[in-house]
């Protein structure tokens, strides 16, 4: 029998058991089940490279989040993330900074950015980031 495919959020466990469990959740209408900011920030990370646009729509706090999200360039490729560090400042704000590298049309890409995030109602949302150097 073959291996189930791993989370590509870098974590090393089955997407169905990491992720993919946020994803199927949110999917069903269970809402946002992240328990930390960290949570989040990779279940978005594997939702833009599996194209799940309306999750990555949802996670997204309402007073930043843009209408809509364009579809993946063609040929973009994700290539993995990494984690640097991720704390809470109290309760309900959470920041967690990290790197995701891309490909696209032969070209590498990083992102390397510190994130804020917030708790409402039992459920963190992604506010925004600042590009670190």
């Amino acid at each position: 029998m073959p291996l189930p495919p791993p989370c590509p959020c870098g974590t090393g466990r089955p997407y169905d058991a990491c992720c993919g469990a946020l994803h199927a959740a949110f999917a069903a209408g269970q809402g946002l089940r992240a328990a930390t900011p960290e949570a989040l920030m990779r279940s978005r990370y594997a939702a833009f490279v599996r194209d799940l646009r309306p999750y990555l729509l949802a996670s997204w706090h309402a007073g930043t989040r843009p209408a809509e999200l364009a579809p993946p360039e063609p040929g973009l490729r994700w290539l993995g993330l990494d984690v640097k560090r991720s704390a809470l400042q109290g309760a309900d704000h959470g920041t967690v900074e990290f790197v995701a590298r891309s490909k696209l049309g032969g070209r590498a890409h990083r992102l390397h950015e510190v994130s804020r995030f917030v708790r409402e109602q039992g459920e963190w949302f992604y506010v925004d980031g600042d590009l670190a150097p």
